[in-house]
């Protein structure tokens, strides 16, 4: 099977305490993670005290050479 280039994208296990930076978008900057769920994420800005929840989103995790699409 030919070889493609693909990008990864994985969704992210956010942990309650954690603290992450989210660079660029509409929802850069720096977040503590309050709540995880399968569905949802609840982060709180530690600058404005805002907390918002968001649908839980991916990130990009590599770019590889491997077979596409797979055959899951």
């Amino acid at each position: 099977m030919e070889k493609s280039s693909v990008t990864i994208f994985k969704p992210y296990e956010f942990r309650p305490g954690e603290r992450i930076r989210i660079e660029g978008g509409s929802r850069g900057g720096d977040w503590e993670v309050l709540e995880a769920t399968e569905k949802n994420v609840r982060l709180k800005c530690p600058v404005s005290g805002k907390e918002v929840d968001w649908a839980r989103f991916c990130y990009l995790v590599e770019k590889r050479e491997q077979a596409w699409p797979l055959k899951d």
